[in-house]
């Protein structure tokens, strides 16, 4: 690190803790372009596969089946060698898979594909915790956060657009090829810029690196011991905030898998549309992201990290679970899409406070904290395809899904009151 002033107090601080972030939230992005394009092309996929309904709730599980069993282990290995060198080899593994998408010319070429997708696609989140916890102010890490998944959901919102556009000219397997390939461009500009510490990056003076660590908690070590795992499993906020994921991925999957094929069945939408309607919940998220990490960081800091993260988090998940009622009685369709797409936004409010917490709660361990909870999330994304078919065979009704997603809200909103982000797991 590089300074020209031994005087911090009259040194203007630098900003590559921003160039951070902006790459971070380019990484969220080309996430969710891939993990999105599958839904909008399913319905091809299913064509020329000859796949029922039921496979390809499978193909949809696979993926978080994967990604929840790799995600923690990635996550400890991103907290002991830092993220740079775990996101580049996330980022490069996912883009190889999205483009061994194109090749799949059965069910079970396409099965084996999505899971080693989502295998090197976990830990990706939690790595990004991990930046996070090293190169944002405690005071700024909700809104960090909320800046990065209003990146993603900005990137979920437009690329069914994309995909129908580029389906005029191109079938689903070139669209995969050219997804995949964005990736490639990422990892090579994130591994020779990015540094695991801000004060190994010689970009940063001492006044940004001063405003940087003040108030971050200690580098607790990195054990991987017994004492470590069972301090990590039997700690009251792990659980608590692992159960109030439970049902945001629920929630949040069901838009990234069967969201176009519910809007086409229940209401017959199609073509421009359903682009449109498949991409609202997430455009609604990008806005309600940025305002839920502002909120949760302007809460805390006048009534404290207890009303700041749970009081927030439990509030939006109650306006989550109404909406999502209203969305399952309507039989107007406007009223339902609007309905559901603010519920889902209503509960992408509360990401902020959530890996806030994390970042709260797990310091130097954070990626690893995180990912547990994330964990929780990917059991969430695990069942959520397949209750759908569930609920659909048993049920014959679009609206069953979405009273279960309500009754999950409310769970979770008293989950909330379980959680204590004051308290560190490793002391």
């Amino acid at each position: 690190m590089n300074n020209s002033s031994s005087d911090v107090g009259v040194q203007r601080a630098t900003r590559v803790r921003f160039r951070v972030v902006s790459m971070a939230v380019l990484l969220a992005m080309v996430t969710y372009m891939d993990r999105m394009c599958i839904s909008v092309l399913a319905p091809d996929i299913m064509r020329d596969l000859s796949l029922t309904k039921e496979q390809m709730g499978y193909v949809f599980t696979v993926f978080a089946v994967a990604y929840a069993f790799f995600e923690i282990p990635t996550a400890w290995w991103a907290d002991r060698v830092g993220a740079r060198t775990v996101l580049t080899r996330i980022v490069i593994w996912w883009s190889i898979f999205t483009i061994a998408t194109a090749a799949a010319f059965n069910w079970t070429f396409l099965m084996v594909t999505r899971f080693l997708f989502g295998a090197g696609e976990a830990g990706a989140w939690p790595s990004v915790a991990r930046v996070f916890s090293r190169w944002a102010p405690r005071r700024e890490r909700g809104t960090v956060q909320g800046i990065f998944f209003s990146g993603a959901h900005l990137a979920g919102g437009l690329t069914p657009l994309l995909v129908i556009f580029l389906s005029q000219w191109l079938n689903w397997r070139a669209i995969f090829v050219l997804f995949g390939m964005t990736g490639f461009v990422w990892a090579t500009v994130w591994y020779r810029w990015f540094r695991d510490d801000p004060s190994q990056h010689r970009s940063v003076n001492a006044a940004e690196l001063e405003y940087i660590e003040k108030d971050r908690l200690p580098d607790a070590g990195h054990s991987a011991g017994w004492d470590y795992w069972r301090t990590l499993a039997t700690h009251r906020n792990m659980w608590a905030l692992c159960l109030m994921y439970f049902p945001n991925s629920f929630a949040f999957y069901f838009c990234l898998t069967w969201l176009p094929i519910y809007l086409s069945e229940r209401f017959g939408y199609s073509g421009w549309t359903l682009a449109v309607f498949v991409g609202l919940p997430f455009i609604l998220s990008v806005a309600s992201d940025m305002l839920g990490g502002l909120t949760t960081d302007w809460v805390s800091s006048r009534f404290g990290l207890r009303i700041g993260r749970c009081g927030v988090g439990a509030v939006v998940y109650v306006l989550a679970g109404i909406a999502m009622c209203i969305a399952a009685v309507s039989d107007e369709s406007l009223i339902s899409v609007m309905a559901l797409s603010l519920g889902v936004a209503a509960s992408m409010f509360a990401l902020g406070a959530a890996w806030g917490t994390c970042l709260d709660i797990g310091g130097s361990h954070s990626g690893v904290v995180s990912a547990a909870m994330n964990t929780s999330g990917q059991i969430g994304s695990i069942i959520s395809p397949l209750a759908v078919v569930f609920l659909m065979k048993y049920c014959n009704d679009w609206a069953a899904p979405l009273y279960l997603i309500c009754g999950l809200f409310f769970a979770g909103a008293i989950c909330w009151a379980f959680v204590d982000p004051r308290k560190p797991i490793f002391e």
